[in-house]
Formats: structure tokens, C-alpha cells, sequence
């Protein structure tokens, strides 16, 4: 699935990408965000939100399986 970033434009393949900003900013959103853009808009880094889909994969969330 693809989609564009609604902040950059850029196109957003990566299923750990899409996953991520289901986990986080809800599983019915219709748009998405690049990782530089999610962490922009969330206050955070690109670090910590890899680190965050790291353990939502050990405890063996579906968004990141």
C-alpha cells in the first residue's frame, strides 16, 4: 500500500512506517506521515520511533508482524 506524506509529499511504502502511525495516531486514519514527519509532528525522533516499533513487535502487535 502506498500513500504520500501529508506534511512532505514523499511517497510512504514501508509497512512499519504505515504501521506506526496507525499505532499511534489511530488504525482507521486515512492519511500518513514519512518517519521524519510522524516525529516532527509527535515531538520526538526518528530514534525513539524505531525504537517504539521494536517493542511493539516483541510484545507482538499485528501492525508490526
Amino acid at each position: 500500500m502506498k500513500h504520500e506524506c501529508i506534511s512532505c509529499g514523499i511517497l510512504v511504502e514501508e509497512k512499519d512506517t504505515i504501521g506506526i502511525n496507525k499505532k499511534l495516531l489511530g488504525r482507521n486514519i486515512k492519511t500518513y506521515y514519512c518517519m521524519s514527519c510522524l516525529a516532527a509532528y509527535l515531538d520526538t525522533t526518528v530514534e525513539d520511533l524505531l525504537e517504539m516499533i521494536e517493542e511493539f513487535r516483541d510484545a507482538g502487535c499485528g501492525l508490526f508482524l
